[in-house]
């Protein structure tokens, strides 16, 4: 989850709120989580147990899936992935 500082909100408003569209950000006051700022369509997600998506562990994949989860976490810890999206 991406942070911002409440600073950086009244400066990067724009900045802040892309981001928030994609998935929720924290925002942080001297240091400290504070607010978490999120799209309106995940915050009724929440609100209502609305989103379908569910964990499973790796043991659980096919052999196709387990493949394209490992190049995708492959991927992250190189440090690629969400901020080099369009």
């Amino acid at each position: 989850m991406r942070q911002f500082t409440t600073g950086n909100l009244n400066k990067q408003v724009g900045d802040v709120t892309d981001a928030a569209a994609r998935e929720p950000v924290v925002l942080t006051k001297h240091r400290k989580p504070r607010f978490v700022l999120m799209s309106y369509e995940h915050y009724e997600r929440m609100r209502t147990g609305g989103d379908p998506r569910q964990a499973h562990h790796v043991s659980e994949m096919s052999e196709e899936h387990r493949g394209l989860f490992l190049v995708e976490i492959d991927r992250l810890a190189r440090g690629q992935g969400y901020d080099d999206e369009p």
